[in-house]
């Protein structure tokens, strides 16, 4: 009987994110590489197919975050090639529990394609039975004067049950937070659960969204890229994020982020309605 090494048991990851004052379910990531990806995709000059591409590269290394950071890992012993000469040949160590139940949620359509990386992600590195994609279809209502007044949800297609499941919103942009409530809603008073937990996870989000979503959903997890609070006073944004929360503002009088980097549903989709 081999002996484990113990450098790869209880394996410890450890996010790299900003100092902030939203709590501890927010996490704003401290990421230069995927920070320089959303600079590239938010500059005017950039259009399709490096928008996708982008996206891509983005969403793949949120997927292996998330992963590290909040699914359960599960303690195994796995032969090597090596086993046929020496018996000690078997590595053990915590690895990802490949029988944890996701589902990734398609909210359309700025989340079609997100949810289409992370669905596929998740396909390779848990057992493929336990993974499932949602669709919700949801857009904005807006008054007269094009502020955001709720959610139109128009139609869904959910696959079963949630329970024990880790639901996951790939939803670009964290604007308003009336897209995510609604959706957490949806599963929460409408499917049979209760789910493991709920996550979102965005490029950008803005602290209206965070104060919003929170207070409708305080067990909801949060991760995003970049927190843009553009339109705050200098004297704000020379602060920690959060420390002033009720002076922060990110949402010009159409509800769109600044610095932010547009409509994401008209780019990914070169559909601009």
């Amino acid at each position: 009987m081999s002996h484990p090494d113990s450098a790869h048991l209880s394996v410890r990851y450890r996010l790299s994110e900003i100092e902030h004052r939203y709590g501890k379910n927010v996490h704003i990531l401290s990421d230069p590489f995927l920070l320089s990806h959303l600079a590239q995709l938010c500059s005017p000059e950039t259009q399709q197919p490096l928008v996708n591409q982008l996206v891509e590269a983005i969403y793949g290394n949120l997927v292996k975050i998330l992963i590290n950071a909040e699914f359960p890992k599960k303690r195994v012993r796995v032969p090597t090639r090596m086993i046929g000469s020496h018996p000690e040949a078997v590595f053990e160590g915590d690895l990802v529990d490949p029988d944890q139940a996701v589902v990734s949620v398609n909210l359309a359509r700025a989340g079609t394609y997100p949810s289409h990386i992370c669905y596929t992600a998740f396909n390779y590195i848990l057992n493929p039975k336990q993974v499932r994609q949602d669709h919700i279809s949801l857009n904005r209502a807006t008054d007269t004067s094009e502020r955001v007044v709720g959610t139109n949800v128009s139609g869904h297609k959910i696959g079963g049950t949630v329970k024990d499941a880790i639901v996951v919103f790939p939803d670009p942009m964290g604007a308003t937070g009336g897209t995510i409530i609604s959706a957490v809603d949806i599963y929460k008073k409408g499917i049979t659960g209760p789910a493991k937990k709920f996550i979102a996870v965005h490029l950008i989000v803005t602290p209206e969204y965070l104060k919003t979503v929170l207070s409708a959903h305080p067990d909801l997890t949060i991760y995003a890229v970049r927190l843009d609070r553009g339109l705050s006073k200098p004297e704000v944004l020379a602060t920690a994020p959060g420390t002033h929360w009720e002076k922060e503002r990110g949402l010009n009088s159409k509800q769109y982020i600044v610095p932010g980097g547009g409509g994401f549903g008209e780019i990914l989709n070169n559909s601009f309605v």
